[in-house]
């Protein structure tokens, strides 16, 4: 695609169109360019593990988990850790620490993510209750949505010392995504104008 915009500047790299129609520039992400409606499609649609899991299991219910899990003042800043996932798609684990394309990766996440916190009013530094959920959750998806492992998933859990969350994790059905959607986005502060777009179900302590 193009890099030119009518009316724009000049901007680093390339951009790709969002769900809602925007451009977007991963190498220069603006914080007024960031959108709700685009974050809640892209991540409703995108796996977790690579669709290694058993079933469907979007980074959107992932991210609505971990925003369960943690303190109100942290609530907002669970459910978009991995907000920038919208934009970028995410690396496996393997690659996304210890290789050079997960170094170079991990330099443009972080700046779509302070793109996200300056548009959504949240602090750069992730709260580490946010750190400590999302290895409780990751912990609950390997029992809940893996096959059994050919060996012990050590790193997260070890690393904070934490159990899983207790609650069975089912993923939701496309019925439960369009429920939530809206719930999501006022959590937020936000207004949602396109209902055709796919939900992100929300419940629990964002209710």
């Amino acid at each position: 695609m193009s890099s030119e915009r009518v009316g724009s500047s000049e901007r680093r790299g390339d951009w790709f169109q969002t769900a809602t129609g925007k451009q977007f520039w991963p190498l220069d992400p603006h914080p007024d360019e960031v959108c709700i409606e685009d974050i809640a499609h892209h991540l409703a649609n995108q796996c977790r593990f690579a669709g290694a899991c058993r079933a469907f299991y979007s980074v959107a219910q992932h991210s609505v988990l971990v925003s369960c899990a943690v303190p109100s003042e942290d609530q907002k800043w669970g459910l978009l850790h991995d907000a920038a996932e919208a934009y970028l798609q995410d690396l496996i684990r393997p690659i996304k620490a210890a290789s050079a394309l997960g170094e170079e990766y991990r330099k443009i996440e972080d700046l779509v993510l302070r793109a996200v916190c300056e548009q959504f009013g949240l602090p750069v530094e992730e709260p580490l209750p946010v750190k400590v959920a999302d290895v409780r959750v990751l912990f609950a998806e390997k029992r809940d949505l893996m096959a059994p492992a050919p060996a012990p998933w050590g790193f997260g859990q070890k690393a904070f010392d934490v159990e899983p969350i207790e609650e069975v994790i089912v993923p939701w059905s496309p019925r439960a995504r369009r429920r939530g959607r809206a719930r999501c986005a006022s959590h937020l502060g936000v207004r949602l104008s396109d209902r055709r777009l796919p939900t992100v179900p929300v419940r629990g302590a964002l209710r």
